[in-house]
């Protein structure tokens, strides 16, 4: 199959999901072409059967704002009709499924019929999408995509309950690489963070409010009052800067490293005892799934998606949005008995394995197939 993806080519979750689907699909064989405006932060080394194609910007004193859309449009135009696709996969709604259905359009103009998939990642409809400057935008464009799929149970819900929506939406979870997110031995970074044998506490965002980072905070303070220990935030974004302000307020720099953005968060999961998440709202919880293949037990809230993926009392524990008192219980529940928290690590990792790529790429296979045929006949096999 020859496949393009349309994705945010950033740290955040859909760029992240879109990436390592299309790395996946090329090791078996499949022909990816990327479509976006610079290299995807996960495709950071050469790969057999995976392209690249950059959209160029055009600054003229006309445009105040460059037309970004329009200049995707007619790249997704180009690379359908000159590498001769057989399908298109869009990642998050706004713009990309959109300015997909202008391409098709165009397409067909050409006696081209390309097949489009609309992934939805959550915010682009919990957020950007119900926003009445998107909304029948959005809707349009779900409903005029040839297939579309919800990363969780919840976020198809959601979709159904927010839109007017005449697709049938199949959910097709998030995934994990095992070959890159697993429990290695990592001992001299363990000692270069926790050099007295202290727990590590971990968090991985990219520091929106919706996050809820000053939370992480506030329940490693609790935490750390009464266990030794440390806590690692990564990534990077508009929370930052009063973090680090709050870290200095409650006297607890010494404790707290802020390491940005991280392209091998792996090795830093690695060595992590326990990863807490307690945002506002998550439509799966990658960085929470991320944690568990690496044999750490997640505390996190209890919505979105995040129950389908943080199983209550046996891979960690959910807590209700900014309950940190019951937050840092749960953690020092988990840390405080060495037997408890290997139960906690193993079972992490067992239920991770259930999201393993290698079980949800074929979906994905079967789906595009499913889809080809239906819009033009095509069988592939």
């Amino acid at each position: 199959m020859k496949i393009g993806i349309v994705c945010y080519p950033t740290y955040g979750g859909s760029g992240v999901v879109a990436t390592e689907i299309g790395l996946g699909l090329a090791k078996r064989g499949h022909e990816v072409h990327f479509i976006t405006y610079k290299r995807p932060a996960r495709l950071n080394h050469f790969n057999t059967n995976v392209y690249l194609h950059e959209v160029s910007s055009f600054d003229y004193p006309l445009f105040e704002y460059t037309p970004y859309e329009t200049a995707l449009a007619s790249k997704m135009v180009d690379v359908v009709k000159y590498e001769e696709l057989d399908i298109l996969h869009v990642h998050y709604a706004i713009p990309h499924a959109a300015v997909a259905y202008m391409a098709k359009k165009i397409l067909q103009t050409h006696n081209i019929d390309i097949p489009i998939v609309t992934t939805l990642h959550g915010t682009d409809i919990t957020l950007v999408g119900s926003n009445k400057s998107f909304f029948p935008v959005a809707e349009f464009s779900i409903n005029s995509s040839d297939g579309v799929t919800t990363v969780s149970n919840q976020l198809k819900r959601k979709t159904e309950s927010t839109f007017n929506v005449e697709k049938d939406i199949r959910v097709i979870y998030n995934f994990i690489d095992f070959e890159r997110f697993r429990k290695t031995n990592k001992d001299h970074f363990k000692k270069a963070i926790a050099p007295d044998g202290e727990k590590i506490m971990v968090h991985v965002s990219n520091f929106r409010k919706v996050k809820r980072v000053d939370d992480v905070i506030r329940v490693f303070q609790k935490v750390q009052a009464q266990l030794p220990c440390k806590l690692m935030l990564i990534g990077d974004g508009p929370e930052r800067e009063k973090m680090e302000e709050l870290c200095r307020k409650i006297g607890l720099c010494n404790e707290i490293r802020f390491l940005g953005k991280q392209d091998a968060v792996e090795e830093l999961l690695a060595v992590a005892d326990i990863f807490v998440l307690p945002s506002q709202n998550e439509s799966f919880g990658l960085a929470a799934l991320e944690a568990m293949a690496c044999e750490v037990p997640v505390v996190s809230s209890n919505i979105g998606g995040l129950p389908e993926v943080n199983i209550d009392g046996k891979t960690g524990y959910l807590c209700e949005v900014g309950d940190t008192d019951t937050m840092a219980e749960k953690v020092l529940s988990i840390l405080e008995n060495p037997e408890t928290h290997q139960r906690f690590r193993t079972a992490a990792f067992e239920h991770a394995k259930t999201f393993d790529i290698e079980n949800i790429l074929p979906v994905y296979e079967d789906y595009y197939k499913e889809i080809i045929k239906n819009v033009n006949g095509k069988v592939l096999a």
